[in-house]
């Protein structure tokens, strides 16, 4: 069976373990890595990776996994379906994505391939096992509970606010739902905590929770890549009351991100022309192998 050639579009958190888990999936092959500073300085282990600067530069590429921040999504994306290369992503700004849906469903139409967006695990495997769990128990309240832990986008966000020299978001959960926002950031010499702080509240990352900057010395000292999730619905099937579902898990958060994305890259080759969030796609197709080998598990 011909492997599928994946490039991974930048090389932070994600895109490191990203380009691992293809380098270990038997269906994949590694078509290259794209960097700002193309094959200048590269990491060690990139030795014998073909890096560029541009995903044009790589050759013969089915699949893009765009492990970029957020809000560079669109222009990557954009940028990949117009050269006829399918695309991936973990955008995760949950009140954006049926806008993104639309106009990356458009360009994805136009070159004929496919964008699967928000393949991360909330948005993402999160939204898969939180559609299952709204068909069994059809009415009634679930609530997603996150952390305590280190919140990649809310990161990236912080450290684009003039001032940040660095910063560490970390996401601590109250309760049904509701979360706390813990921010830590090293200033620039020069920066205010009043100015930084009254940035990061006005950002939509943070405006629907409550939140607390702080600065330190060093986020490098507090950083963890841990973080997990605790998802509890109670509702009714059929006219039975009280069904209780709980799913919960401990992770490394660019670890999962990372293997999510690299089953949704997989998933790409297998659906039509458009875009897709994650509850669009069956299953199944995130799996290597045959449709076949996998029903005889079932």
């Amino acid at each position: 069976m011909k492997k599928i050639r994946a490039a991974v579009v930048g090389y932070g958190n994600i895109g490191k373990y990203a380009l691992q888990a293809l380098e270990v999936s038997p269906d994949f092959e590694v078509a290259g890595v794209v960097r700002r500073q193309g094959n200048k300085d590269c990491p060690v282990e990139l030795a014998g990776v073909p890096v560029v600067d541009n995903i044009s530069k790589l050759r013969d590429v089915d699949v893009a996994i765009l492990a970029t921040p957020t809000r560079k999504v669109e222009e990557y994306a954009l940028e990949c379906l117009a050269l006829g290369i399918n695309t991936v992503d973990s955008f995760d700004i949950h009140t954006l994505i049926p806008s993104l849906r639309q106009t990356l469903g458009d360009a994805a139409r136009k070159a004929g391939r496919v964008s699967i967006i928000s393949a991360g695990w909330d948005p993402g495997s999160d939204s898969i096992v939180r559609a299952l769990l709204e068909a069994i128990a059809p009415k009634g309240l679930t609530y997603t509970n996150f952390g305590p832990g280190m919140s990649m986008g809310h990161s990236v966000c912080v450290r684009s606010k003039e001032g940040v020299r660095d910063a560490l978001s970390m996401t601590i959960p109250t309760g049904e739902g509701v979360h706390r926002r813990m921010v830590y950031v090293e200033l620039e010499e020069g920066a205010t905590l009043e100015a930084v702080t009254a940035a990061i509240k006005a950002d939509p990352y943070f405006a629907s929770d409550e939140t607390h900057v702080m600065a330190v010395p060093s986020v490098d000292a507090l950083r963890d890549m841990g973080h997990g999730v605790n998802l509890t619905r109670k509702g009714v099937s059929g006219t039975t009351q009280n069904q209780r579902f709980r799913f919960s898990m401990s992770i490394n958060n660019p670890a999962l991100t990372g293997q999510v994305l690299v089953c949704a890259a997989r998933a790409a080759i297998r659906q039509q022309p458009g875009a897709y969030t994650m509850i669009e796609i069956p299953v199944i197709d995130l799996l290597p192998g045959s449709r076949e080998d996998w029903l005889k598990l079932v």
